[in-house]
């Protein structure tokens, strides 16, 4: 089963639902694999003093132009809905930072004189956490890289599902391209928001991408004052359950600031959240 975790914003505490969820599992005897999607800002490894046990690079593969085989015919600029490669009167030049690696220049050549060479985009780290209870997976972006795609892609074309009894995929902030390669084939998709005009503003745009897609999903509200909430009234109209609250509490954020797991600290959590998991399980049946 593979559970995505994402919201429309960040900073609503997608990482904090993906983190304790992951501990509540274990603790009841799941097979548990964390999958870090978050690659511009990974941190759900802090929570678990992951041991990391493989790095393996990430690479995009660039164009490069053989100028004694190029007849500059135009027909790789044609075909790039990117505006990476560039024919000029005298010679084709390419901006690496727009490329998406996708061929088509290469495909299309009438002289084959486009070849191409790797460029790495990031990294991805695979280790331990929890003293090997808990596996665990990470991309990491490089700096001033443009998509992280290629990456999340990488990431989930190599899960072996069948070891685990549940992937909890932390997917990237807000509803870009690197959202849908995240939840793309999962069977649920929990939405984290905040009971604010804005979290609300964002929880409808993540609920278009679930619902477009054809996922169950559940909502997760942070820093919950009340029951009846603005969030409370959105989720009766669109028929998208509240499976969580978890409420404005001090102490919670003193333990997310301290790199800490709450249902490791306060009573009755790891029972919530796999009550959750429950439901969860019993939606996705349903949807099938």
């Amino acid at each position: 089963m593979k559970i995505a975790v994402l919201s429309g914003k960040g900073g609503t505490g997608k990482t904090t639902v993906a983190t304790n969820m992951a501990r509540s599992l274990i603790k009841s005897g799941h097979r548990v694999h964390l999958v870090d999607l978050d690659v511009e800002e990974p941190n759900d490894h802090i929570f678990f003093d992951v041991k990391v046990d493989e790095t393996e690079d990430v690479n995009l593969l660039i164009p490069v132009v053989d100028e004694t085989k190029c007849i500059l015919c135009g027909e790789c600029s044609r075909v790039c809905q990117f505006g990476a490669i560039v024919t000029f009167s005298d010679k084709v030049r390419i901006f690496e930072s727009l490329c998406h690696g996708c061929g088509a220049c290469g495909m299309i050549c009438p002289t084959s004189a486009i070849s191409e060479k790797p460029k790495r985009i990031g990294k991805i780290k695979r280790g331990n956490g929890m003293n090997g209870e808990l596996a665990f997976t990470m991309g990491l972006m490089d700096l001033g890289e443009k998509s992280g795609v290629p990456i999340i892609r990488k990431i989930k074309g190599e899960l072996n599902e069948g070891e685990y009894d549940v992937v909890i995929l932390d997917s990237p902030p807000g509803v870009s391209c690197s959202v849908v390669e995240s939840i793309r084939r999962t069977d649920f998709a929990i939405l984290v928001t905040e009971p604010t005009r804005f979290g609300l503003h964002d929880l409808s745009l993540a609920c278009d991408l679930v619902k477009d897609m054809g996922i169950p999903a559940g909502i997760v509200v942070n820093r919950s004052e009340e029951e009846k909430d603005i969030i409370h009234e959105f989720s009766k109209r669109v028929g998208i359950p509240i499976l969580m609250r978890i409420p404005f509490d001090r102490k919670i954020a003193e333990l997310y600031s301290q790199g800490k797991l709450f249902v490791e600290e306060l009573e009755g959590w790891y029972e919530k959240f796999n009550e959750i998991f429950s439901t969860i399980k019993g939606m996705i049946k349903c949807s099938r």
